[in-house]
């Protein structure tokens, strides 16, 4: 009889800890749900619809047409794919590792508890990621104008008889533009490498000083390694950031008088998200621009991945 009736608790316990868990992932999936629900209309179902679309012939105003991998076969042969692509990575080659140089610099440099009016710096750098970047794209744009911009009215005070065209000209286009999406983006490196460095603990720097270490030896063999998760995911950002810049080619190499076709001179300004815009926004090849952009999604997920291995390291307080 006893045996019967603990058979029987350990059955109720069992249930009622099984009711328990089935509560508790109803509120754990009740909580996630608006939050996956978005995710699946924004991210999934976008990126499935455009990887069904590449595969086909479409141009919005006809009838769709199934032609499998010939987009992409296509793209293979397309000189301005491949012409996109080098502007993309000169593009990620020079202006990420200047971000993140300054970024980190600035960072250090205000985060030191000697500095007066720290707060107020660190808003003057942040500033200009605040600022609307079509609205800085337009500053720049009329900055870098080759006949009255700024720029040149300056170079020429200062004694360069023959100043750079800028965005007249296919080799000073791309720096100009990288000029200013490196002016863009430094503050928001500095926020997160500030970040970063209030996280690591004084008395390891104290230790490291009172050993004799000077502040070059205690920032590399202390503050970095220990800065490894926001350099990891400031270099991250970055690379993404620069895999679909649009707005700074966009604004900068569009209208004006001597530039009128967004990407110039000549292309010499095209990034990849451009060309995937004048490919489907343009041109109406909306099957071609979506293998195109199935494209950069990979792209970006390789580059991430490759970072993520090469990058991070373990570390340890």
């Amino acid at each position: 009889m006893s045996s019967v009736l603990s058979q029987e608790a350990y059955g109720r316990m069992k249930t009622l800890h099984l009711n328990r868990r089935v509560r508790m992932w109803l509120w754990a999936y009740g909580f996630m749900a608006p939050s996956l629900i978005l995710f699946v209309l924004i991210v999934l179902y976008p990126s499935i619809e455009a990887l069904r679309l590449s595969l086909y012939r479409w141009s919005l105003f006809g009838s769709k047409e199934f032609v499998g991998l010939l987009n992409y076969q296509r793209m293979l042969r397309d000189p301005l794919f491949w012409q996109s692509i080098r502007v993309t990575l000169i593009w990620t080659i020079g202006v990420v590792p200047c971000v993140m140089v300054l970024g980190l610099a600035t960072a250090l440099a205000l985060n030191q508890p000697w500095l007066m009016g720290r707060g107020v710096f660190r808003t003057i750098y942040f500033v200009p990621v605040m600022t609307s970047i079509v609205a800085s794209a337009f500053v720049w744009r009329w900055l870098f104008e080759p006949t009255f911009g700024v720029v040149n009215w300056i170079l020429r005070q200062i004694g360069v008889a023959d100043p750079p065209g800028w965005l007249a000209s296919t080799t000073w286009a791309l720096p100009a533009l990288m000029i200013a999406g490196i002016w863009k983006q430094v503050g928001y490196a500095m926020v997160l490498f500030l970040a970063g460095l209030q996280t690591i603990p004084r008395e390891l720097k104290e230790a490291a000083e009172i050993d004799g270490a000077s502040p070059w030896r205690t920032f590399w063999h202390v503050t970095l390694p220990l800065l490894n998760p926001t350099v990891v995911f400031v270099a991250v950002i970055l690379v993404i950031n620069a895999f679909r810049v649009f707005s700074i080619p966009y604004v900068m190499t569009s209208g004006g008088f001597t530039y009128l076709t967004p990407g110039g001179p000549l292309h010499s300004t095209r990034v990849f998200v451009l060309h995937i815009y004048d490919l489907a926004w343009k041109q109406f090849d909306f099957g071609y621009g979506a293998a195109n952009a199935i494209v950069l999604l990979l792209m970006i997920m390789t580059v991430t991945l490759i970072q993520l291995r090469i990058l991070q390291r373990p570390f340890e307080y």
